[in-house]
């Protein structure tokens, strides 16, 4: 079960990757969002993209380090949960959009099972003391 449990970290992290690696290059913009980098939504979702490392850092550590599984779930979910909201608020619009929220869906499938992984961690480590 471990090797399970990093290895869905580890594809987490990778989910993350494209949205991140926009912080350093930002021609990526136009390609995976199709906006230009150098306006003010170009620089925004730049920055997003720092945000987007974050997660990514994130699910990395917790690969490695039982000990942060529970808060990096947290930290993943609002971010995939959050998107996917509000997509569908926004009624679901077709074009680059979507196929984001088909990954991010897709995704919540090894972010359910590493959550549920931590959650019976803590419970275990909780019932020892």
């Amino acid at each position: 079960m471990a090797m399970i449990v990093t290895i869905c970290w580890c594809l987490l992290a990778l989910l993350h990757l494209a949205p991140a690696a926009v912080l350093v290059m930002p021609g990526l913009v136009t390609s995976l969002y199709g906006i230009a980098p150098d306006g003010d939504i170009g620089v925004l979702v730049i920055h997003r993209g720092a945000l987007f490392l974050g997660v990514l850092s994130a699910c990395l550590w917790a690969a490695f380090d039982a000990r942060v599984r529970s808060m990096a779930v947290v930290i993943t979910a609002v971010s995939m949960l959050g998107f996917l909201l509000v997509y569908a608020r926004a009624g679901m619009p077709p074009g680059s959009l979507r196929g984001i929220a088909i990954a991010d869906a897709i995704g919540l499938i090894p972010l359910a099972l590493v959550g549920f992984a931590a959650l019976r961690s803590s419970a275990m480590m909780a019932s020892a003391e």
